[in-house]
């Protein structure tokens, strides 16, 4: 197995930034609410609120679309959901296997967002032979054995690893082999992939730390101003720092990028 990097260059083919990429979804998300409520046209304001993200940034991730909306009217919600879909690759249908279906694994079989994504899931994967034949979500969990033969019968581009971390590496391996280029991880270690494969990591544990820091950090802030004094210089320094960093590096440096998952 090759020791390249894990991800790939953070600009695509088209010159668009692996920053505005990662946002790409936030906006679709946002377009398509709109889109189930009728509504025609919405201005660049609305749509960054909706998103979550400023005005500005969201004009300059639409200039990379060569979409400027029409000033005094603002963008057709239509088009743009057409665009950013084709833009994401979402316009076609794409298989998917979800290997580990363990209560994770089960979890993710049953989400009922990724038809409606363009994400299809053409196979579920289990080590268990107990697991083998089982329904789950109306899919029978295949056997680890036969993983390169599903990949390939199926034409999977995409691997999800929902497996404890002891046997991600190795699944991710195989996986590789049998052609696919794109894994999303939700197994709480690192892969080391070659060049031209993508990993994108969700680590729920590191998510919930994050809160706790901010958690913390209110609270510190709630007890300094209770007794009437300034919170930490050190807490806020840190805090900036963390800022700084996602702004410079949204892929984090852990080399995995960190995945943003759907509503």
């Amino acid at each position: 197995m090759a020791t390249g990097r894990t991800h790939r260059p953070a600009t695509r083919s088209r010159g668009i930034p692996e920053a505005t990429v990662a946002r790409l979804p936030l906006y679709l998300r946002a377009l398509t609410a709109l889109s189930e409520r009728s509504v025609p046209t919405v201005s660049s304001e609305e749509l960054a609120a909706a998103a979550g993200v400023n005005s500005a940034k969201l004009r300059k991730d639409f200039s990379y679309l060569g979409s400027y909306g029409t000033r005094g009217v603002g963008y057709d919600v239509e088009y743009l959901v057409y665009q950013i879909s084709r833009e994401l690759g979402l316009t076609q249908d794409w298989p998917v296997v979800i290997v580990g279906i363990g209560n994770l694994g089960a979890a993710l079989a049953n989400y009922g967002g990724f038809a409606s994504r363009g994400f299809r899931v053409a196979a579920l994967i289990d080590a268990d032979p107990a697991m083998t034949g089982k329904p789950v979500a109306g899919i029978p969990v295949q056997h680890a054995d036969a993983l390169e033969d599903i990949v390939r019968d199926n034409g999977v581009s995409i691997g999800v690893i929902a497996t404890p971390a002891g046997a991600a590496q190795q699944v991710c391996d195989r996986l590789v082999g049998a052609g696919v280029t794109s894994i999303l991880n939700f197994a709480p270690t690192m892969l080391t992939v070659p060049d031209g494969v993508d990993v994108r990591k969700v680590d729920l544990s590191i998510e919930l730390q994050i809160l706790a820091f901010h958690e913390q950090r209110k609270a510190g802030e709630d007890a300094a101003a209770d007794s009437g004094m300034p919170a930490p210089a050190a807490v806020k320094g840190a805090a900036a720092a963390a800022a700084a960093m996602d702004e410079a590096d949204p892929k984090g440096t852990d080399g995995e990028a960190p995945a943003v998952m759907p509503a």
